[in-house]
């Protein structure tokens, strides 16, 4: 390396570092995903606990804790960034279902088959929940990222999709419920830390979780069969309360907002990845960079359960999510998702 590039590297080092200790000290908040899982432990959490005070220099710290290690259940967080009682958080979209059905409208079931469609639908739709968020919640949306690919273990043998049939399975969303009973099974909710000891004694056959996230869970010891078909994704939102969001020094805002978009962008980029990662896992493939691995068998979906997937989102997963959908959010999805993926719902 000669001397003028030298002096280069140099110069762009002290800008760096000049920008940085331009910050004011600042503190921030954070109520995090689920504290057992990849996403928070190999990407959140180091985040805001590491890469942002070194690349502030310091200047910018943050105190995060998953939602669970606060008491939480998931649901409320919302509503508690609404208020102010959360600075930021970080929750599971299908969480907030219930309150408003246009947040399962990226991930309803059979809609995103891979990774790149689920990243094309989130981010067509992002300026939507944005505008909803920031009008109706006082929530500014920051980024919305994923966990891997969201699929069956099961506690009994399953070749296919129709072995759904009279099976119980855990759900955690309702596009997940109507998905298991269009097949003809029966759908159980439970909170994630009830699944284990539930397919342990054969109160749920099933259970839906990300292939990554279950054996983080260690899902592995107490299921046989895996299949390897994305169902849907559970992104999850990164936001802020709007009144805390507007106490921030505008350099701080904008510090943070670049660098969460990098957050957002490494968790997808992993999610591909990831998912694999769960397959190999759990099922004791040579692959798994891990010590502890699962003997799961892999179930590889046919052709016509890729098929029968997509048939059962455009007949009865659609329509019944837009038959409870306001009209406004219908037109929402097909004029963004629809047109992204050749999709019309009609209302």
């Amino acid at each position: 390396m000669n001397r003028l590039t030298l002096a280069a590297v140099a110069l762009f080092a002290a800008t760096l570092s000049a920008g940085a200790q331009d910050l004011p000290k600042t503190n921030v908040k954070v109520v995090g995903g689920l504290s057992n899982l990849t996403a928070y432990q190999d990407y959140e959490k180091p985040f805001w606990t590491k890469t942002i005070p070194e690349k502030s220099n310091g200047q910018v710290t943050a105190e995060i804790k998953g939602f669970n290690e606060m008491g939480l259940k998931g649901p409320e967080l919302l509503r508690l960034m609404s208020q102010g009682v959360v600075e930021f958080g970080t929750a599971t979209l299908s969480y907030f279902a219930s309150d408003n059905p246009i947040n399962e409208a990226i991930d309803l079931a059979g809609l995103a088959p891979n990774v790149q469609t689920a990243r094309k639908v989130t981010d067509a739709f992002q300026p939507v929940l944005a505008k909803l968020y920031g009008d109706g919640s006082n929530v500014r949306l920051l980024g919305i990222s994923t966990y891997p690919a969201q699929v069956l273990f099961c506690n009994a043998e399953i070749k296919s999709l129709a072995d759904l049939k009279g099976k119980k399975v855990r759900t955690s969303s309702r596009t997940q419920a109507e998905f298991v009973e269009a097949f003809g099974g029966s759908s159980v909710t439970m909170a994630f830390g009830e699944v284990v000891p539930a397919l342990q004694n054969k109160v749920v056959d099933c259970a839906i979780t990300g292939s990554l996230s279950g054996y983080s869970a260690k899902w592995y010891e107490v299921s046989t069969h895996l299949v390897a078909l994305p169902i849907n994704w559970n992104q999850q939102i990164h936001a802020v309360n709007e009144k805390a969001w507007q106490k921030l020094d505008p350099k701080v805002q904008a510090f943070l907002q670049t660098n969460i978009k990098g957050l957002v962008n490494d968790i997808w980029t992993a999610a591909a990845q990831q998912t694999q990662q769960g397959y190999d896992c759990n099922t004791g493939a040579a692959a798994c960079p891990f010590d502890v691995k699962g003997k799961m068998v892999l179930v590889t979906p046919s052709d016509a359960d890729k098929a029968l997937l997509r048939k059962v989102l455009e007949e009865q997963i659609l329509p019944k999510w837009a038959a409870r959908c306001s009209a406004d959010c219908v037109a929402s999805f097909n004029a963004t998702i629809g047109k992204e993926l050749g999709l019309a719902v009609n209302k």
